[in-house]
């Protein structure tokens, strides 16, 4: 099966792209393209799903920049890929050609980063934790000390969690709220004392506030598709052993 890529215009001539789950490897619950070496799929499995990416990107799998992600504000300046063993961060930047950065999510926000006139590259993965405690941020800031303005950084989320599948207790609002008091317009009432957070839309506003030219989400629902995306949030659902994890690329 053909891999599916999603693009944005807003990226335009920089190579990049939302791997969904179809064209993959995988079988049984991680069926399709599981990226996530940390899943107990089968380990030729998920080597065979990274490099159809890697050569859909047009690098070797050996330029897959990877982390180990920790829903930290951690962002690495990288050269060259990461080396084994991958170093804990959650933000990768580069002006590097030929360096392809990459972001696994199975419900946390991917989010690619371009200076396209600069040639400099970030990506983040941004779960709620992460997002809170600056992480889109601290991407832009590093992507500026290589030499991109924040006026011309375009940066888009790729599929992620939607509000009407992310149900929070009220602490978890509460957490928000406390932060910024305007943050209360992320949140939907639920049943009883829950709450419906709008994740991509608490990334976007943290984007804009971080002065980037153009901030936009693809649009897309893991949790409500899963033909197309994985979900930890669904995996948990349905009481499923294990998920599979969703890989974004970009690279110069």
């Amino acid at each position: 099966m053909t891999l599916e890529i999603i693009t944005s215009p807003s990226l335009e001539g920089v190579a990049h792209g939302f791997f969904t789950r179809r064209g993959g490897a995988s079988s049984g619950i991680y069926t399709g393209l599981n990226c996530g070496g940390g899943s107990d799929d089968q380990r030729d499995a998920v080597a065979l799903n990274r490099a159809r990416v890697a050569a859909a990107m047009g690098v070797p799998p050996e330029a897959l920049a990877s982390v180990t992600q920790t829903h930290s504000t951690d962002v690495l300046t990288l050269s060259e890929p990461c080396p084994d063993p991958r170093p804990e961060a959650d933000g990768m930047v580069t002006a590097t050609p030929g360096v392809a950065l990459t972001v696994l999510t199975a419900d946390c926000e991917p989010v690619l980063f371009a200076d396209a006139q600069a040639r400099v590259i970030g990506a983040a993965h941004a779960g709620w934790k992460g997002a809170l405690g600056g992480v889109l941020e601290a991407t832009v800031e590093a992507m500026v000390t290589l030499g991109a303005t924040r006026d011309r950084i375009n940066a888009v989320i790729g599929p992620t969690i939607g509000r009407t599948a992310y149900e929070v207790g009220p602490e978890f609002r509460d957490r928000f709220v406390e932060d910024d008091p305007d943050n209360a317009r992320h949140f939907a009432p639920g049943e009883g004392d829950r709450a419906l957070f709008d994740l991509p839309g608490y990334g976007l506003k943290r984007l804009a506030a971080a002065g980037v030219a153009r901030a936009e989400w693809t649009g897309h629902c893991t949790y409500s598709d899963p033909v197309r995306f994985y979900s930890f949030r669904r995996s948990v659902h349905r009481r499923e052993a294990d998920y599979g994890r969703l890989i974004s690329v970009i690279r110069l």
